[in-house]
């Protein structure tokens, strides 16, 4: 048996993928499983135990430069490497027409995706032979376990989410955190992927200096690509200097997720790593819904205004906001009270030192 996972991108959904494919890798373990998936997001999945073959691509490029025949024959050599080892069932976890185009192009005669109102681009039922109906409210790793599921596939209770990290990066952390002297440390990521999803970053200023004050946990600013000047604009914003920007790759941000004592950051690619690490999460949503892509530690906790009391749609998962993007305008001390609410409790007396003067925060 030969499946194909068409999970294509961005960070975050293919994180949330990975139980999916780990449980059709338990039910199956002698089958092969492809994932195609673009370059920006298949760094996560190289060296991953569950698949056999990793197809990395590049629609964005070939997009802009379609006309060239290098790009024609990019797509081609695609189609004929999915088409090496003939495939049984192709499940798009996508929803977009381009993924359903994909499971077609891959000559798989069975392509599984969800029912129409799970799919993100209605129009992508046409490339689908079979779809299964899912709960478009659950939360997407949920929605995920359903498509496999459709196979007599059992889920459990706990996820699973084979992420290999090279030793090289391993090392690579376990430098960075000697250069700075730290055992117990926050990782802060002010990026959001989307602007409408981006806290001030003089707020993340704030909370980092709070952190310094009450736990003496100094703060790792990390970022994506494009994303440095916003996490300069953190750094200059703290007033104590324990804020460090740093640089890390996705496997390296793995390995400091692992080691962090708690992450603070909006709905994107890096929180969701860090679910995937376990790492205690305090996470800030704006015009996106916790329930459904937010972390899943019962434990975690996650802050927003309620969009019901905004001059705005619930839900309304824009990349533009017509309404100065008031959802994310969220009170410092809003994330203070959650932060306290996240931090274990063996914590607060490992921690050097918690003298409650979160109320200095309170004017915002």
């Amino acid at each position: 048996m030969h499946f194909l996972v068409v999970k294509l991108s961005a960070i975050g959904d293919v994180v949330h993928a990975l139980p999916a494919v780990a449980a059709l890798r338990s039910a199956y373990p002698d089958s092969r499983i492809t994932w195609i998936a673009e370059r920006t997001a298949a760094t996560i999945l190289v060296g991953n135990p569950t698949i056999d073959e990793l197809i990395i691509i590049d629609t964005k490029a070939w997009r802009k430069r379609f006309w060239q025949p290098r790009v024609w024959k990019e797509v081609i050599q695609t189609i004929k490497r999915l088409h090496s080892y003939p495939i049984d069932i192709a499940f798009d976890f996508q929803g977009l027409l381009k993924s359903g185009l994909i499971a077609l192009l891959s000559g798989s005669k069975k392509r599984f995706g969800f029912s129409t109102n799970g799919l993100r681009e209605k129009a992508s039922r046409l490339f689908l032979s079979d779809q299964v109906d899912v709960n478009n409210q659950v939360h997407v790793i949920e929605k995920n376990l359903q498509l496999v599921a459709s196979l007599d596939i059992p889920t459990k209770s706990t996820y699973e989410f084979p992420i290999t990290v090279s030793d090289q990066d391993q090392e690579y952390i376990t430098n960075l955190l000697a250069k700075y002297n730290l055992s117990e440390f926050a990782i802060i990521n002010p990026g959001g992927g989307w602007p409408t999803k981006v806290w001030p970053p003089k707020y993340f200023g704030e909370i980092s200096d709070w952190l310094w004050e009450n736990y003496q946990l100094a703060s790792l600013v990390t970022f994506g690509p494009g994303e440095e000047n916003l996490a300069e604009s953190v750094v200059n914003a703290a007033r104590l200097g324990h804020t460090y920007q740093i640089t890390t790759n996705l496997k390296q941000f793995v390995s400091l997720a692992k080691r962090a004592t708690i992450f603070i950051g909006g709905d994107t690619g890096p929180l969701h790593l860090a679910a995937a690490c376990h790492t205690p999460i305090v996470g800030i949503y704006g015009p996106t819904v916790a329930t459904r892509n937010g972390p899943f530690d019962p434990k975690d906790v996650t802050v927003g205004l309620e969009l019901t009391d905004l001059s705005c749609r619930v839900n309304c998962y824009r990349r533009r906001c017509p309404t100065n993007n008031e959802c994310m305008d969220i009170p410092v001390q809003m994330v203070v009270r959650a932060i306290e609410e996240r931090l274990p409790k063996i914590k607060l007396w490992q921690l050097k030192k918690h003298n409650n003067s979160s109320a200095a925060l309170a004017s915002h």
